[in-house]
């Protein structure tokens, strides 16, 4: 077998049923969304916490762009906010932006970047690091990424990291990501006093969305800006991709919520740009889009909304909530390499369920759990060139 054979090979075997974004159900309603990004009228924007920063309520998740073209239609359709993080495409992400908005003025456009938890001088240094790729003398947000509790929030080590550099000017404001365990996360920063911005998963799949709700509302009240991601819920309802979420009443329905400044979806596309460009100019949802996501809110899915008792009930303690989104990463947005950094991260490795017979995991979402980890787990053995 050729390398080229292999190669395909092994993407069709480990992605199953995954195709390509560009051909996906998921594009064919992105070209429903009308006149192009620089034809819209008036971009409708809200302020974020007591940052003082105005931004268009739709702004760009830049994960997995590689496209500098791509980022520069953004910036031409208004979506002046830019998300990234330092270890997206293993610090690429960063460096392309870096490229792309040298010759941009500073004040023209809104960059966020990620730093995962570390010691006060390691996270330092990766943001020096991050900057350097940026080729910027500071970020207009800075999070810690990837909290899961509030005793994480309130380590005495991140909140003087995320001080220093902000005192330094190497940060504008700070804040901290969370993908679960949403609620404790954002009332701990907000007793806190020290971050200023939650960037937080909020999509329609959420079941504890009336306790997410309730905690933004709580920090939109204490002046701690809101930003939105997750907002597609996996993107599709299935693994085979056959049933795709209505984007853009997904982020609609996220929106509503005037509590919430911002949303970052991930864009790849011009389509998915012409797509989400157009909620920054209508927010209101037609009945056709309230119905489309009433299917997906009793559908199991791809989104793991990370019931915080699925590690505490696996005998092994392995991150179920992680590794399911490493499984919706592959299956929904159909980026295995992404999946794979995220369990390199996790330390996940062969089949993490083969010294069980039994699961103990009961998933409230009637997800299969062994069955998901050990289809994921396989990525942990395939090179990364194989997989684009």
């Amino acid at each position: 077998m050729d390398k080229m054979d292999r190669r395909n090979f092994i993407k069709s075997s480990v992605m199953g049923a995954s195709l390509s974004l560009l051909s996906s159900p998921l594009t064919a309603i992105a070209r429903q969304a009308g006149p192009a990004p620089g034809e819209r009228g008036k971009i409708i924007t809200r302020r974020l916490g007591k940052t003082g920063i105005e931004l268009p309520v739709v702004s760009m998740g830049v994960m997995r762009a590689d496209n500098p073209a791509l980022v520069r239609a953004a910036l031409e359709s208004g979506m002046k906010h830019l998300d990234t993080a330092h270890g997206y495409q293993k610090g690429n992400n960063e460096t392309m932006l870096g490229e792309v908005l040298k010759d941009h003025p500073r004040d023209s456009f809104v960059i966020s970047t990620k730093v995962p938890p570390d010691s006060k001088d390691g996270f330092l240094g990766s943001l020096d690091l991050s900057l350097k790729r940026l080729r910027m003398e500071y970020v207009d947000i800075l999070y810690v990424h990837g909290l899961t509790s509030g005793d994480d929030v309130m380590s005495t080590s991140m909140l003087e990291a995320l001080t220093a550099a902000r005192e330094s000017g190497k940060a504008r404001h700070v804040g901290v990501s969370t993908h679960r365990n949403e609620p404790d996360v954002i009332r701990a920063a907000v007793r806190s006093g020290v971050y200023e911005v939650v960037l937080t998963s909020v999509n329609f799949k959420q079941d504890h969305y009336p306790e997410v709700k309730k905690a933004i509302a709580e920090a939109a009240a204490a002046g701690v800006g809101i930003i939105a991601m997750k907002t597609m819920a996996g993107a599709f309802h299935d693994k085979e991709r056959t049933k795709p979420v209505n984007c853009r009443a997904a982020l609609k329905w996220v929106l509503q919520d005037t509590n919430v400044t911002t949303a970052i979806p991930g864009i790849t596309t011009f389509d998915q740009l012409t797509e989400n460009a157009g909620v920054n100019n209508d927010l209101a949802m037609t009945e056709d889009e309230k119905s489309s996501l009433v299917p997906g809110q009793s559908e199991g899915g791809l989104y793991c909304p990370g019931c915080p008792g699925c590690t505490d009930r696996c005998t092994r303690g392995l991150p179920v909530p992680d590794i399911m989104r490493a499984y919706m990463y592959t299956y929904g947005y159909g980026d295995a390499r992404l999946a794979q950094d995220l369990l390199a991260g996790l330390r996940i490795a062969g089949d993490p369920c083969g010294e069980c017979a039994e699961c103990t995991v009961g998933c409230p979402r009637g997800f299969n759990v062994p069955v998901r980890v050990r289809d994921i787990a396989r990525l942990t053995s395939v090179p990364a060139e194989f997989l684009g």
